[in-house]
């Protein structure tokens, strides 16, 4: 039974799901506490980044991550006194880091990543929204050939995925890309690859679009849900009880409190990016270019320059931290050393990480609750692409992928 569905948040996830549900017929109405797309979805690097399908936790993460943590120059930082609570998923994360695991995560995360501009495309084109996705080039700039080497493991995962990159080197470099400081020597480019270039901007045309499908957006805050014969009926919010025979699950790092009421304790931690948006920019790149020695993604948007990374781990209630935020403004300038702006605006979000680096999409037994959420890195990237699955599963179209590794029970 199709009947009425809700969908708790209204990031990219959330409506690209509600759309596709939508285009099937469905009435759905999305529920969120703020506005659509102001959220995580809002302050990402902006790119599909279909070859981002190479988790973190690699093989050696456990023997570097000390390291890691002391050098002032790594983009990697931790809030100690929340150590303690951190320590159980964290000891999970980090059994993950090796080959075996690495690969089967990577292999998963191909299916949600692979043909991420293909996704946006078929979500977005027929709505009239196709000039928001900017399809483009997508670079990694190395230091030097041996700093890009030093990655082979990576970009041979990347390979056997169907991502190899073009090396560009030495003079060739600057003629590409001339915003670049002469430290950089070596671009790895990747093709089909994309950008948008106001993600908050997008995701409000998108849930604009879906209103005038006949779908409806609450600005509520949802409480609990009400069960019955072990199924969902109603989502109770801040505005009352909203009855529903389906319900979707894509509220980001906030989706473990309300997994909890389901009686699932999912090992799902916020990762804190950070982002400063260099307006009206002037001396920046003409394309999402990562800065490999700093790990941190510099967009051209709307708005101006978006350089994006850095990863703090610290929970969701502390504000932002100053070190962070002064590594990613010293690298960009190192970066890009022509930089120029009218004016610099920081931003702090919460990526949703789960455990094993993969998404939680499916039905919660027979609960009529579907999750999509836990994307970590690739929300953007992979959010269509989710909401397309998702909105198959309730009306009973059979994927034509293996869901096995992302469902959400599997940390049972």
């Amino acid at each position: 039974m199709t009947g009425h569905c809700v969908v708790i948040g209204a990031g990219i996830v959330g409506v690209s799901t509600a759309i596709w549900l939508r285009r099937a017929g469905v009435e759905v109405t999305v529920i969120d506490r703020g506005a659509p797309g102001t959220g995580t979805s809002h302050g990402n690097a902006g790119v599909l980044a279909s070859c981002a399908m190479v988790p973190v936790t690699g093989p050696g993460l456990l023997r570097k991550a000390p390291g890691m943590l002391l050098d002032r120059d790594f983009p990697l930082f931790l809030r100690w006194s929340y150590l303690p609570r951190l320590l159980p998923w964290l000891r999970k994360y980090l059994a993950v880091a090796n080959d075996t695991d690495t690969r089967r995560i990577a292999k998963g995360l191909t299916t949600i990543t692979g043909d991420s501009v293909e996704q946006h495309k078929s979500l977005c084109d027929e709505l009239g929204l196709g000039d928001w996705v900017s399809e483009s080039e997508y670079c990694f700039a190395y230091n030097s050939r041996a700093a890009f080497e030093a990655e082979h493991y990576v970009w041979e995962l990347r390979k056997e995925a169907g991502f190899e990159p073009r090396l560009i080197e030495g003079a060739e470099v600057h003629d590409y890309e001339p915003a670049l400081g002469p430290q950089i020597n070596t671009l790895a480019v990747m093709k089909d690859h994309g950008f948008i270039r106001s993600p908050g901007g997008y995701v409000q045309a998108l849930a604009k679009a879906f209103e005038g499908m006949g779908g409806t957006i609450m600005k509520s805050e949802v409480k609990d849900f009400d069960l019955f014969g072990g199924q969902v009926r109603g989502v109770q919010t801040s505005e009352g009880t909203v009855p529903c025979d389906n319900l979707v699950l894509a509220t980001g790092v906030w989706s473990k409190p309300l997994m909890k009421k389901l009686g699932l304790n999912i090992p799902l931690e916020a990762e804190r990016g950070y982002h400063i948006v260099f307006e009206d920019a002037s001396g920046g790149p003409a394309r999402p270019t990562m800065i490999a020695s700093g790990k941190f993604v510099a967009t051209p948007m709307e708005q101006g320059l978006r350089c994006a990374g850095i990863v703090e781990l610290g929970g969701l209630e502390a504000g932002p931290s100053p070190a962070p935020l002064a590594l990613l403004r010293r690298q960009a300038r190192a970066a890009f050393p022509g930089l120029k702006a009218t004016n610099e605006i920081e931003w702090l979000g919460h990526r949703p990480a789960p455990s094993d680096s993969l998404p939680l999409i499916g039905e919660v037994g027979n609960s009529r609750v579907f999750t999509a959420f836990g994307h970590h890195h690739i929300g953007l990237t992979g959010g269509p692409k989710t909401g397309r699955l998702v909105a198959g599963l309730i009306t009973g179209q059979a994927p034509n992928t293996d869901l096995t590794p992302y469902h959400p029970q599997r940390f049972d």
